[in-house]
């Protein structure tokens, strides 16, 4: 018996098998819980589908989490063929490259604005269409980043998406709780992954990282999905509205 058997978990964010998602994803299984995979369009049902299969999920939709007749067609296939879930997986980022470098003043405003729709509100759309086929005691888990609470140089825009990201995991909270639904984010230190290729700099924060955390070293996709795996199981069930570090420990660190 692993420590998600039985359970239901719909999984949000996949781009490769390097992705965040993709560790939470495989430990998921190991731990005996059943998979269905969402992937953003066309342009990666190539990398996702493979991925889909080798998890052996019994799920795997489109779903342009920008759209709102989009999402409620994933969920309407979703809720068909898949069922009731007992675990949302929010691992969905976005900002422009030009966003990401140089001075935040200099942020456009149509960037903001997609920013904050993809990073942010998706969490917003996704938790308000899976709480009609969510289970009692279900758990909705987001990924964050330490530059939502200080200055990252060249996080920027991300950093104000991912601050709304962890706000918006408080409000939800509060509002899915009424149904025995949690709601909690995971803080997760720098990995290096496809979205985080994009960020300015993001070898130096990585070494960085491991020279001045108290473990002195970086977290892994699996570390990551250990976590998860807390979260979404049972032992956790008191535990909503949160941001839960996974980062050595370098949050503490002061001058």
């Amino acid at each position: 018996m692993g420590l998600l058997t039985g359970k239901k978990a719909l999984i949000f964010g996949i781009a490769n098998n390097k992705s965040i998602a993709y560790g939470i994803a495989k430990k998921f299984k190991e731990e005996g819980a059943e998979l269905a995979i969402s992937y953003a369009g066309e342009k990666l049902e190539s990398r996702v589908v493979p991925i889909a299969e080798e998890l052996g999920a019994k799920l795997c939709v489109p779903c342009d989490v920008t759209c709102d007749e989009d999402i409620k067609r994933a969920f309407g296939v979703i809720a068909g063929d898949f069922g009731n879930i007992d675990i949302l997986i929010h691992s969905i980022a976005y900002a422009p490259g030009e966003a990401l470098k140089g001075r935040y003043i200099d942020t456009a405003r149509d960037a903001f604005k997609l920013s904050m729709d993809i990073s942010a509100y998706s969490l917003v759309a996704l938790c308000k269409a899976a709480e009609p086929i969510m289970n009692e005691w279900g758990s909705v888990i987001n990924m964050s980043y330490f530059g939502a609470e200080k200055v990252v140089t060249n996080y920027n825009l991300m950093g104000v998406a991912k601050a709304a990201l962890e706000c918006s995991t408080r409000y939800l909270a509060c509002d899915l709780g009424e149904k025995k639904i949690r709601v909690n984010s995971i803080s997760a230190g720098p990995i290096k992954t496809l979205a985080a290729s994009g960020i300015g700099g993001f070898k130096n924060i990585l070494a960085h990282i491991e020279e001045r955390s108290p473990l002195h070293q970086n977290v892994t996709i699996e570390d990551v999905g250990d976590t998860a795996a807390f979260l979404a199981s049972d032992l956790s069930k008191m535990i909503t509205g949160e941001t839960l570090h996974v980062d050595c420990g370098y949050n503490v660190i002061g001058i």
